[in-house]
């Protein structure tokens, strides 16, 4: 038999605050929530890892709106795979394409690091730390030119 939990005990598991599990509800992010003969909600294992995950996509930049989509994919069954598929493979390519920026930014950030190391321990301005430019982006022209 599979383990269940409270909303409090969830919420333990999982390090996020009831109201914001009560939120990913209404906002049709958790399927399969049962409630008991009282009305409380009973979570399941599977909810522990859904809320792992929905939390991961939202730290890497997912919508709430694409989170919706993907969640009416999984409840509408197993029709909808290869949907879930392409849906996760773009905002895989999104996620990529967010980590190569960071990881360029994160070059140039230790880079000016190393220029204040050394100034600190010379007590002298380092020579040739240039920034190089981005290509320039062309001025939008309006439609009279």
């Amino acid at each position: 038999m599979q383990k269940t939990f409270r909303i409090g005990s969830l919420a333990d598991h999982t390090g996020r605050s009831i109201h914001a599990i009560r939120w990913y509800e209404l906002q049709g992010l958790i399927p399969g929530v049962l409630r008991d003969r009282g009305g409380r909600r009973v979570y399941s294992e599977l909810h522990l890892g859904w809320l792992e995950l929905i939390d991961r996509l939202r730290r890497t930049g997912m919508s709430i709106a694409e989170m919706r989509e993907y969640t009416a994919l999984v409840k509408a069954g197993d029709h909808t795979l290869q949907q879930r598929q392409k849906l996760l493979a773009a905002h895989r390519g999104r996620v990529n394409k967010m980590i190569s920026e960071w990881t360029a930014a994160l070059k140039l950030i230790d880079a000016k690091v190393e220029f204040y190391e050394e100034w600190l321990a010379t007590g002298k301005r380092p020579d040739g730390f240039f920034l190089q430019p981005k290509a320039r982006m062309q001025p939008k022209r309006s439609r009279g030119q």
